[in-house]
């Protein structure tokens, strides 16, 4: 994913936390903030800026007011498109990357947000942009994904290529399980949701009578996801399907609705034609990620550009 290459060459530079912690200390924002920027009518203020400028500091990357109030433009429409489209990772992925990219440096979530404190970034900050990083290719995969199909000639080509045989992949038909939990209870009762669809799995009939056992629970949601290729399985969910087996369960995770695990119905190998164009598509974008970001990227940044009405103060 090319959100994952930018998030990685960002923190790999946090890497030098040790010696930042002590060296950098901003007072860009004692300072009150004014409006600098909106953009279709949201604002971006100078505390904003400031906190990105500090951000580029950090990240040793060169560039001062201007190239900070860029990416934070840029930033605001990506975002608004995000949510438009229903594309966002969740604050718990999110919540989950920056404790990952922590303890990759070892170091504790609380030394990191000192850190991010003392340069004057802050962790909210960091967060946001994480946020962004992540969110953005699922957009720009769900705005161009079905305009890259291979069809027809372009199929049998492709086919041709790897020796005639159509390639094998793997066919999933999935149910996910949700424990849901109120946004107004989260954290309260969370670890008691875990525990309660933990215990859970152990009981799970299979799918065709996974609803009268959803039942005897409370609040407790299935929903069918289908046909799934493997190629297509959300990179969250991927390795606790891998690893689940043919009509088991897998983990649980904690997500926005509740307590989450999937259901395997049935799981086999397929070489149609439909698995033989995601495959090769799949092939697709890891060529585009290996070698950068997207291009569709920028372009659908442009098309927001034109469309936006940024005012500069």
């Amino acid at each position: 994913m090319g959100g994952k290459m930018s998030i990685l060459r960002t923190l790999s530079v946090l890497a030098l936390a040790g010696t930042l912690s002590v060296a950098i200390c901003s007072g860009a924002q004692a300072a009150a903030s004014t409006v600098k920027v909106t953009v279709n009518n949201t604002v971006i203020t100078s505390g904003d800026i400031a906190k990105r400028v500090a951000f580029l500091r950090l990240q040793r990357q060169k560039g001062g007011n201007d190239e900070a109030k860029k990416q934070l433009v840029d930033e605001v429409l990506k975002r608004a498109e995000i949510a438009r489209i229903g594309q966002s990772v969740s604050t718990q992925e999110v919540d989950a990357a920056y404790a990952r990219f922590a303890s990759g440096n070892k170091l504790s979530t609380e030394q990191l947000g000192k850190i991010l404190d003392q340069a004057g970034v802050g962790s909210e900050h960091f967060k946001q942009f994480i946020a962004v990083q992540m969110s953005w290719p699922r957009a720009v995969n769900f705005r161009y994904g079905s305009s890259n199909r291979l069809q027809g000639a372009d199929l049998v080509k492709r086919m041709m290529e790897g020796g005639g045989q159509k390639p094998v992949t793997t066919e999933y038909f999935l149910q996910q399980v949700i424990f849901v939990i109120p946004e107004k209870k989260r954290g309260a009762i969370t670890a008691k949701r875990q525990a309660e669809a933990n215990a859970s799995r152990a009981q799970f009939p299979g799918c065709e009578t996974s609803k009268v056992f959803a039942a005897n629970y409370r609040d407790v949601s299935i929903r069918s996801l289908g046909r799934m290729l493997a190629q297509q399985l959300p990179d969250e969910w991927k390795p606790l399907i891998e690893k689940a087996g043919e009509n088991g369960t897998t983990g649980t995770r904690v997500t926005e609705k509740g307590v989450e695990y999937l259901a395997i119905c049935k799981k086999r190998e397929v070489n149609d034609d439909t698995a033989a164009e995601i495959v090769f598509r799949a092939e697709d974008i890891g060529k585009k990620k290996a070698g950068g970001e997207d291009p569709n990227s920028e372009k659908y940044l442009e098309e927001l550009r034109k469309k936006a009405q940024i005012v500069n103060k």
